[in-house]
């Protein structure tokens, strides 16, 4: 199979080049094999949260992904700060041991989807009408789509030695995520299945987790380079270990949702990538929450 050096297309419906469509055939919507791929997605999703596809890219494309990351990684804004599991401020009228006054170490970093080329391989797996058409299938939904934001819709994400990503939940009700470059040591995905829901915080649950009383809600997955997760991390906490060792670790993250227009919060897309844009001063002005949650 010849890498092609085709654009982003939202119309595109095969990635044969780049998928691995032997095992994932995405192109094949009505195939026993999809099907079967789709229903066994949908079944580890319901049962833990999360689904991962093993070796979603073939071997060349996965090396180019990989290259393009490294390159792409020059152009990521670090921050390090402290931040709570719901990126809120702190409330000196709670309790100490409150799980909204436990701050942590955040000091993770992003290149954001205006400076990543059209012809990247994450970006034309991101824009696809294949990989959407896919998303939607393993999530049970009519459709999804990209997300209107012109920073968080696509991001890689770049975490040298030393860095983390804390205890937190995800803006959308579900993010699909796709490692390019391992570490050599740490950097494992751990989180907490549904450990709170629409209907409450379960504030005394996550406080046990973030202050390090137990593990025993946190399952740990170990990714590897072109493998591609689909996680539910609205409601799941979760966090990236502490990463170790001389190699970056380098995943894509393709933020879909399940209407049209999504645009990230002001103050957050603040924190996470050093900026915002005129679409996020707009957003928040005709902002309403589609649930009660904090964040």
């Amino acid at each position: 199979m010849v890498l092609s050096a085709s654009l982003a297309d939202a119309e595109c419906l095969d990635l044969s080049d780049i998928v691995n469509t032997e095992r994932y055939p995405l192109h094949e919507p009505s195939s026993p094999g999809l099907r079967q791929l789709v229903a066994a997605c949908r079944e580890q999703l319901a049962e833990t949260g999360s689904a991962v596809l093993h070796d979603f890219l073939r071997p060349e494309a996965l090396e180019r992904a990989r290259t393009e990351g490294r390159a792409l990684a020059a152009k990521t804004y670090f921050s390090t700060r402290k931040v709570n599991a719901y990126f809120t401020a702190d409330d000196p009228a709670l309790p100490l041991s409150d799980p909204r006054r436990i701050f942590m170490d955040r000091t993770s970093g992003f290149v954001t989807r205006d400076l990543i080329p059209a012809d990247a391989i994450v970006h034309r797996i991101y824009v696809a009408q294949a990989m959407k058409r896919f998303v939607a299938a393993c999530l049970g939904e009519d459709r999804v789509w990209e997300y209107a934001d012109p920073y968080a819709g696509l991001v890689q994400n770049v975490m040298p030695a030393g860095t983390e990503q804390p205890w937190h939940y995800d803006t959308n009700e579900f993010i699909v995520s796709m490692m390019t470059q391992q570490p050599a040591a740490g950097g494992d995905f751990e989180y907490c299945p549904n450990i709170r829901t629409p209907q409450g915080e379960n504030y005394d649950g996550v406080g046990r987790v973030v202050r390090g009383d137990t593990r025993d809600e946190i399952q740990i997955i170990t990714l590897r380079p072109g493998d591609l997760q689909l996680f539910k991390g609205r409601f799941s906490l979760h966090r990236v270990t502490r990463v170790e060792g001389d190699t970056e670790r380098h995943t894509a993250i393709f933020a879909y949702s399940q209407k049209p227009g999504v645009v990230g919060r002001l103050e957050r897309t603040r924190q996470l990538y050093g900026r915002v844009s005129e679409a996020h001063l707009e957003a928040e002005q005709r902002l309403v929450r589609a649930d009660s949650l904090v964040d």
